[in-house]
């Protein structure tokens, strides 16, 4: 087995698919609670990363400068943290991935208004 595919089956032995949406959802330890957390990490090369980010780098290579992972799951209005599916991933700007965050909690606020 090459490391590759040994770093993508240690991911997705933490995993359990949502069937609706296709979110690969860690089971495994998390970044914690509060602000910044709920994303899932794990050990590899002597240390912690996060899975969104080790899947990511395993599938795609690296990520360039001045961009960051955004979490683009179908479905939920909040994508999940813990999701690492690559598919669900999408490269963007810092000012994108802020913009995105912004209209998701105005999609948000709008529903709970309406309802």
């Amino acid at each position: 087995m090459s490391r590759r595919d040994s770093i993508r089956a240690k991911i997705k032995a933490q995993c359990v698919i949502d069937p609706e949406t296709a979110c690969w959802l860690w089971q495994g330890g998390t970044s914690g609670s509060g602000r910044g957390g709920g994303y899932g990490r794990i050990w590899l090369n002597g240390g912690t990363v996060a899975t969104h980010i080790a899947m990511w780098v395993n599938e795609h290579g690296i990520i360039p400068p001045r961009k960051q992972l955004d979490h683009a799951c179908p479905g939920p209005a909040i994508p999940r943290r813990n999701c690492c599916n690559p598919d669900h991933l999408e490269l963007v700007t810092h000012k994108q991935n802020q913009k995105r965050r912004d209209a998701r909690r105005r999609a948000l606020i709008c529903e709970a208004i309406a309802a």
